[in-house]
């Protein structure tokens, strides 16, 4: 019997589906991902309201979707939703891939995707050797601060004390949304000059979520942050109508559309929050280190060049 490699994966939303995508490629699985994301879209659409739920209830739809006797189907599971008002959501269990017809695949070796809600953190207590999560949370949890600012994913594995862990960054996915700049007109000379260098010289408030604290931190580096207070946005409000209170902040931007209707203008792009590959090296095999080449590639502008 061949050797199944455990991985850990979002159970939910894009990250996952950028997974499902490597998979796609990589493992030539295209309607087993397809199948999944058209499942947990449908799920995410019954549960915003924007589709109408006129059919079986939740555990009847759960009972339809999972395969339970075939670990070659998905599974799929239900996850709490805290949110007032908000059911349970349908999200993404786990599935084996077989890695049968891939060249130089070990004989009858396997894959398991197993979704977990922060699989980074799995990967740092020894659950898994391989898993995807977003880079954010490495930032958020490991990466050192410096006085000199992180700009890139490349150089998160620097910043990582592998006294603190041994998980390190393979590669990225390359679905790529940054943590932007965004200030008020009134706030800065021009459109231009909202960058790092315009922060070194600044001093008053700067708005962000709670959360991203440590991450702005490492992002602009700890000198670029003297004179600089956070400001957090009041409880039920929009981020980016607290940062046009504040007049400048960071903000995680898909399109800036949004900040547009604030009346914000868009600096500079600081850090790409983009779902990553990690490997806990601790926790390496040969299957091991074969299923992180095969998902790894060699063609990806965002691949990093991991020491070994």
């Amino acid at each position: 019997m061949g050797e199944t490699i455990p991985i850990a994966v979002p159970r939910k939303g894009r990250p996952l589906e950028s997974v499902l995508d490597r998979l796609a490629e990589r493992l030539d699985v295209p309607d087993l991902a397809d199948d999944i994301t058209s499942t947990l879209r449908h799920e995410k659409a019954l549960t915003k309201g924007t589709l109408d739920a006129d059919e079986a209830d939740v555990y009847h739809r759960l009972a339809d979707y999972s395969t339970v006797d075939d670990p070659t189907e998905p599974e799929y599971t239900l996850l709490r939703d805290d949110r007032a008002g908000k059911p349970r959501r349908i999200v993404f269990d786990s599935v084996t891939v077989p890695l049968e017809g891939i060249v130089d695949a070990p004989d009858d070796a396997a894959v398991q995707l197993v979704g977990r809600e922060e699989p980074f953190r799995s990967l740092r207590t020894h659950e898994f050797a391989l898993g995807f999560d977003s880079a954010d949370l490495v930032l958020e949890e490991v990466v050192e601060l410096r006085p000199e600012p992180l700009g890139r994913i490349a150089d998160v594995n620097a910043r990582i004390d592998p006294s603190d862990t041994d998980v390190q960054v393979v590669t990225g996915l390359g679905d790529t949304v940054y943590h932007t700049l965004l200030a008020t007109p009134e706030a800065v000379p021009s459109a231009e000059s909202i960058d790092r260098d315009f922060l070194e010289a600044y001093e008053g408030p700067l708005c962000i979520e709670p959360r991203y604290e440590r991450l702005v931190q490492a992002v602009l580096g700890t000198r670029t942050l003297d004179g600089i207070d956070f400001h957090y946005p009041e409880e039920g409000r929009e981020e980016e109508a607290a940062i046009a209170d504040a007049g400048l902040g960071v903000y995680l931007t898909v399109t800036g559309s949004t900040a547009r209707d604030h009346g914000l203008l868009l600096g500079e792009q600081l850090f790409p929050s983009e779902t990553v590959l990690l490997e806990n090296t601790a926790e390496t095999t040969e299957t091991i280190e074969f299923v992180r080449s095969l998902l790894n590639g060699t063609d990806l502008e965002t691949e990093l060049a991991v020491g070994r």
